[in-house]
């Protein structure tokens, strides 16, 4: 639970400074931050094993953090720097870590899942006992290759959890806007598969969840839909001036931070205290600032490497 909770922060806390250097020019690109969306991702990922594998999406900071990505490769990533995951070629959106399971991830909506999909079935033919999460969003859940991924994988009984961050808003549109079911989950029944809805604030019923999914997974019965509803605080990218929310929503989101919720859980059973959180906050902040320092420090691709890694 404590470990949790300081990758909860973590995950918070890293988003918070990457907004702060974004807005500083400090790197290029984009950033999808998912600042209220702690304890989804890291219940979810909580539930894996490290050799099993994740497909983040183009807000996945916090899913490749949880899934044990280094804070300083992914920092350097984002500067554009040769000492990031991807050697300073991918950015925010395309983080990539083969040593920690996390496969590519895509900033176009959904086509994370079949890649799950096909590392799944390739860990279903080796029998190596590995399942495969993709995660998206409601938005992505409209997708055509979303309902075809699922259909195909629960007729193949892939070892596969599709988890679903339902954060109230699909780029600039309000779920409203372009869902008529109250929950992702009971799309489930279509595909033949377990569909699961989750209190995306609550850490460890998401560790219940995803990990009942990942059990299942595991021992050959197939995928399990996971419908997590959360919120995100932030808006669609940085600077986003929120202008389609619906007034009032965040207020009411703030009241269920899943940090401020958990941290106050831990309080009450005697797991936390002042000292020991002052501590874990303290430890935190000092490696995102080792990260940002080895960032800025870390050279970029030299123009002479431009080519290399470029097949065709």
């Amino acid at each position: 639970m404590i470990a949790m909770y300081r990758m909860m922060n973590l995950i918070r806390r890293f988003e918070l400074r990457a907004s702060e250097l974004f807005k500083d020019g400090k790197f290029p690109g984009w950033i999808h931050v998912c600042i209220g969306q702690e304890a989804s991702v890291t219940g979810a990922c909580f539930a894996l094993r490290p050799d099993d594998y994740i497909c983040p999406t183009h807000r996945g900071h916090g899913q490749s953090l949880a899934k044990g990505m280094s804070p300083e490769k992914m920092m350097a990533e984002l500067f554009g720097k040769k000492a990031g995951t991807n050697l300073g070629r991918g950015g925010s959106m395309h983080l990539t870590d083969m040593e920690k399971g996390v496969l590519c991830g895509t900033a176009i909506l959904g086509d994370g899942l079949p890649m799950a999909a096909g590392a799944a079935m390739s860990a279903k033919l080796s029998g190596n006992g590995r399942v495969a999460m993709g995660f998206f969003g409601e938005g992505a859940s409209n997708e055509g290759i979303v309902h075809e991924t699922m259909n195909i994988a629960a007729l193949w009984e892939l070892p596969v959890i599709f988890f679903c961050e339902s954060n109230q808003y699909a780029e600039l549109s309000h779920r409203s806007a372009h869902l008529k079911v109250d929950s992702i989950a009971k799309r489930a029944a279509g595909y033949g598969m377990p569909g699961v809805t989750v209190d995306g604030n609550d850490v460890l019923e998401v560790l219940r969840v995803a990990s009942e999914a990942v059990e299942r997974a595991r021992a050959g019965k197939g995928p399990t839909l996971i419908d997590s509803v959360t919120c995100r605080l932030h808006g669609h990218y940085e600077g986003d001036p929120q202008v389609y929310r619906v007034p009032g929503d965040i207020d009411e989101w703030k009241k269920k931070d899943p940090i401020a919720l958990f941290e106050a859980k831990l309080v009450k059973e005697g797991i936390l205290d002042e000292k020991a959180k002052t501590v874990i906050l303290a430890e935190v902040d000092r490696t995102i600032e080792e990260a940002v320092e080895f960032a800025e420090m870390s050279p970029f691709p030299a123009p002479e490497e431009a080519l290399d890694l470029v097949y065709a």
